[in-house]
């Protein structure tokens, strides 16, 4: 009798295993697909059967960090071993972003009637959110730096969409303690134009929106593509330099920047092509002359809005392209408030940009074409 009870238990003991084994499967899904980010690195969508799995990697520049959102409906279960990230309720309905590079991706999903605040509502330029603004319905949250926690929590968004230089600010912890989703966008930190723009993505993602973004996002990519291979039927490659003095240096696109890139892919020569950094570059005045003097363009010289003001220097006088009137920038854009068109709209749509520099090297490519961006230097 003994025996057979100690059996009894040990049969128990095997089922009990057996039940915690399934249950350890349950929590460890696998993904229906894992290919949806082509050129982005800082993030990454893996979906499953109920819910979106939103990865978000370095997006600060000082600071390794990894960020993880699992983006599912209310009514949706979803697996223990997912509680220790944020959950976001999707499809979102009440939004604050951070960042006019946020605004596009908004209103090519027809979503941007979801967003209820802006920190500096001035710098966003897009006639359709301005409108918004103008009838109240996207609220003023300050500065990035000095957020208005305290309207941000009265507007009871369903997510606040970050993004930070080297961390989240103290008002956005501050928010994340609250217990509504901080989510970070790090699109600012991608290196290529295309990888910039795939974060259409993220936003289709949040919205539950994804089919509609890839779609977005591959019309974008084609357009791009198709430039650049338009530009390449071209045999000459004009030389090119860029930037202009700040203080006593000369600052320019790096060699490995998403410019030089535009500037590579527009079949032009760019004189700093084989500098190695991502970023801006300082040099002398002197180096510049050296190198540039000869150059045919001269692209986006600083935040100058009229050529007599670089009369002021009479160095920028020395250069051919100012000789020439053959100086482009993308200064003159403006929204009504006194916004970038450039800075909000260009990393959503590399391929205006790129299409607005072979216009001015290859006008005979693109005769019929009217720039969105760069426009001359009167």
């Amino acid at each position: 009798m003994k025996l057979q009870f100690i059996k009894h238990l040990f049969s128990a003991f095997l089922l009990l295993i057996v039940v915690i084994s399934c249950k350890k499967e349950q929590n460890i899904p696998k993904p229906s697909n894992n290919d949806l980010v082509q050129y982005a690195r800082v993030f990454n969508i893996e979906n499953y059967t109920n819910f979106t799995l939103l990865t978000i990697k370095n997006p600060f520049q000082k600071t390794a960090k990894t960020y993880r959102y699992v983006l599912a409906k209310k009514e949706v279960q979803i697996p223990d071993s997912l509680n220790s990230y944020e959950r976001v309720a999707i499809p979102i309905k009440r939004i604050i972003v951070t960042s006019t590079t946020h605004i596009p991706a908004l209103e090519l999903l027809n979503k941007e009637q979801t967003l209820v605040g802006f920190p500096s509502t001035n710098y966003i330029s897009s006639p359709k959110t301005r409108a918004l603004i103008d009838t109240r319905k996207i609220k003023e949250l300050n500065t990035n730096q000095a957020l208005n926690v305290e309207r941000i929590l009265l507007l009871h968004p369903d997510a606040v969409v970050a993004f930070g230089i080297n961390g989240l600010s103290k008002p956005l912890q501050t928010v994340a303690k609250m217990k509504i989703p901080v989510i970070v966008n790090g699109d600012w930190m991608e290196e290529t134009a295309l990888g910039k723009a795939e974060w259409i993505k993220f936003f289709g993602a949040l919205y539950d929106k994804q089919k509609e973004a890839n779609k977005i996002f591959k019309t974008i990519e084609t357009s791009y593509n198709n430039a650049k291979l338009l530009a390449e039927k071209e045999s000459k490659q004009p030389i090119v330099f860029s930037g202009a003095l700040q203080g006593d240096k000369w600052t320019l696109p790096g060699g490995k920047s998403w410019v030089a890139q535009f500037l590579k892919d527009a079949n032009s020569q760019y004189l700093w092509k084989t500098n190695t950094s991502k970023g801006s570059v300082k040099i002398s005045l002197e180096s510049v002359l050296m190198k540039a003097k000869n150059a045919d363009f001269w692209i986006a010289p600083g935040f100058y809005e009229h050529k007599e003001q670089l009369e002021k220097n009479k160095h920028y006088q020395e250069f051919k392209a100012y000789k020439t009137d053959q100086i482009y920038s993308f200064t003159n854009k403006k929204g009504k408030t006194g916004g970038l068109l450039y800075f909000e709209l260009a990393p959503q749509r590399p391929d205006l940009v790129l299409k607005d520099l072979i216009h001015i090297f290859h006008p005979e490519l693109l005769p019929n074409y009217q720039n969105t961006f760069f426009e001359k230097l009167n």
